[in-house]
């Protein structure tokens, strides 16, 4: 997420309308819905969560408790939980 100057890609109307609510402040205007990208479309963090999990459930199926895939994983045993639910899903 780049920084723009309102004052070069707006009308004068729009910046006084926005003045209005913010003055000076920065503020945050959201992609439309039809552009927003799935978390992680842009990277491979997806796979390799998804990879790890597996692993995780691997792990806990061939007889490992949540606190030692905890340690294992650096994750909390809630966190291990949870994988282990979504995973039996």
């Amino acid at each position: 997420m780049g920084y723009r100057n309102a004052g070069e890609i707006l009308p004068v109307e729009v910046i006084e309308l926005i003045q209005q609510y913010v003055d000076g402040e920065n503020i945050y205007i959201p992609r439309r819905s039809e552009n927003r990208q799935k978390w992680g479309s842009q990277t491979r963090i997806t796979q390799e969560l998804s990879d790890r999990n597996k692993r995780i459930y691997a792990d806990f199926c061939s007889g490992m408790a949540p606190a030692q895939l905890g340690k294992k994983y650096y994750l909390s045993v809630k966190s291990i939980q949870r994988i282990i639910r979504n995973m039996k899903a």
